[in-house]
Order: C-alpha cells, then structure tokens, then sequence
C-alpha cells in the first residue's frame, strides 16, 4: 500500500465530507470505519507480500540454491538438497545392476570394488568435489535468471 494511494485519499475525503455534513458527533465512528479501510488494506498488502516471499524461497529451494534472504537449502558448496537427493538416488538404483555385473565376473571382491566405487563417487560428491559441474550448470544457467 503506498502512502499516496488514490483509493484511500478518495476514502479520507469522503470521511472528512461526511464529518462536515454530520458534525463531529460522529467523528469516532468515521475514524473507526476510517481505520478498518486501511487496516483491511494493509492486511491485505502484507498477506500478497508474504505469499510472494514464501513462493520465492519455495522456488529457491526446488532450484537448491540460496533465497535473496540468505535462508536456502544449498550447503557450503552450493548443492542443494534435491541435487544431492537425485545423486544418491540415481547411484543407489544404479548400483543394483553394478552389483549383478561384478558378483557375476568377479565373485566376492568385484562387490567390494564396485560398492567402494559407489561409495567412494557419493563421497566426493557430497563433499563438493563435483564442484566444477556446479559451476558449470551456473554458467549455462545464469541467462535465464
């Protein structure tokens, strides 16, 4: 709500017209009237500001990367929570197949190979070490920001 919204300077207007006509007997009954307008207003204006807000940060963080606020679910690397829910994800239904693959050529020790493998790729992704990839995506992905 601006503070020199037309709406409520046509309201005030008529308020003060209809306190003239009147007289100031009713002049707490105007104010009051007055009063729940822009009170109305006001709620009215703040409620679209914090469902902006929280549509915003909602959208940052299916993005996973920080809100303008500073509140995000990116960690210090800057993957967020879907990037590195979609990761384990995808190596986990991945390692099934892996898995077949290695007990049947190798036994024993080609499971062990392949899981320290999976391990081993989800360890370094968590700990950023993917990080060229990110900022790569950031790259191709900051013209549509």
């Amino acid at each position: 709500m601006d503070a020199r919204d037309p709406e409520v300077k046509k309201e005030l207007d008529a308020i003060l017209q209809t306190r003239k006509e009147l007289g100031p007997e009713y002049e707490s009954e105007l104010v009051d009237s007055f009063m729940e307008k822009v009170e109305q207003r006001f709620n009215d204006t703040a409620d679209r500001h914090v469902r902006r807000q929280l549509a915003e940060q909602q959208m940052s963080a299916a993005r996973g990367v920080r809100s303008p606020t500073g509140a995000g679910t990116a960690n210090a690397t800057g993957i967020g929570l879907g990037e590195r829910f979609g990761f384990v994800a995808v190596s986990l239904v991945l390692a099934i197949p892996l898995s077949a693959i290695a007990v049947v050529n190798e036994g024993l020790s080609g499971l062990l190979v392949a899981w320290g493998g999976i391990v081993g790729v989800n360890a370094v992704h968590s700990f950023g070490g993917f990080a060229f990839l990110h900022r790569e995506r950031k790259k191709s992905t900051s013209d549509w920001d």
